[in-house]
């Protein structure tokens, strides 16, 4: 299992669109598991779009991101990229 701790950006927090877009990159790792860490909160399985939203996660907040898995640390990557983006949603043309 690897680790990596990680700020949110997005202005919003994670909201919906913001889930959808981690929980769907998550789905591209079948064989892994990913748990989410938030001080305050309890370690949550990140396997649903209802769970990670009732974190409740705000623009500023430290989270620490855990992968288990055969590319356990491509996953992380990807996963903890996601949780530092600043979405813009609608994009911007």
């Amino acid at each position: 299992m690897v680790e990596k701790n990680v700020k949110i950006m997005n202005s919003a927090g994670i909201h919906c669109r913001p889930s959808s877009v981690i929980l769907n990159k998550i789905q591209e790792y079948p064989n892994h598991t990913f748990y989410i860490i938030a001080p305050g909160r309890p370690e949550t399985e990140l396997n649903s779009i209802l769970g990670l939203i009732a974190m409740g996660l705000h623009q500023g907040d430290n989270v620490t991101i855990k992968v288990s898995g055969e590319n356990e640390e491509k996953a992380l990557e990807e996963a903890a990229t996601l949780f530092a983006t600043e979405f813009d949603f609608p994009p911007r043309v």
